[in-house]
């Protein structure tokens, strides 16, 4: 009786083992296309220039804002994408699933930068903090706020297709 229940036992693995192989099947990657969703300008504090023009996707419900920038391999240096919270608050964000170095611009309500945090890591799962409320989140390709120049104080304008 007992030779049985372990006959049986390891029919009952084997069976197992044998359902979780995955023969001869290929795990496709995660591939997100970017969605032009409107266009963003960003504007210098001291004399309302141009600094930087951006086609955004827009993320403005919270699956969309939980998803964010995961799985993304790539982004052009003029794509961005704008988060927008129904009001302002202290947010965090972090960079799990996310494959590219990125610029996080906290935006307040007046739609002027109030904080970043800049070069944010990718895969890291630390909060990234905007220290102060904002109701606008901006990312962008990491390096660019430096090169552009961009400044607490400055503003964006954005419109949706």
């Amino acid at each position: 009786m007992k030779a049985g229940k372990i006959l049986i036992s390891m029919m009952v693995v084997s069976m197992a083992l044998h359902s979780c192989k995955n023969e001869n099947k290929i795990v496709e990657p995660i591939t997100v296309e970017f969605r032009k969703d409107g266009d963003l300008q960003l504007f210098a504090s001291e004399n309302d220039s141009l600094r930087a023009a951006f086609n955004i996707e827009i993320a403005d419900d919270e699956y969309e804002r939980q998803r964010g920038l995961m799985d993304r391999h790539s982004m052009e240096d003029d794509q961005a994408m704008l988060f927008i919270f129904p009001g302002s608050n202290l947010r965090g964000f972090y960079m799990k699933s996310t494959y590219i170095p990125l610029d996080i611009i906290f935006i307040g309500s007046d739609q002027k930068i109030v904080s970043f945090q800049k070069n944010a890591q990718p895969l890291d799962e630390k909060s990234l903090p905007s220290n102060v409320p904002a109701q606008y989140v901006l990312e962008i390709k990491g390096g660019l706020a430096d090169q552009m120049g961009l400044k607490v104080g400055d503003s964006i304008a954005f419109q949706r297709q």
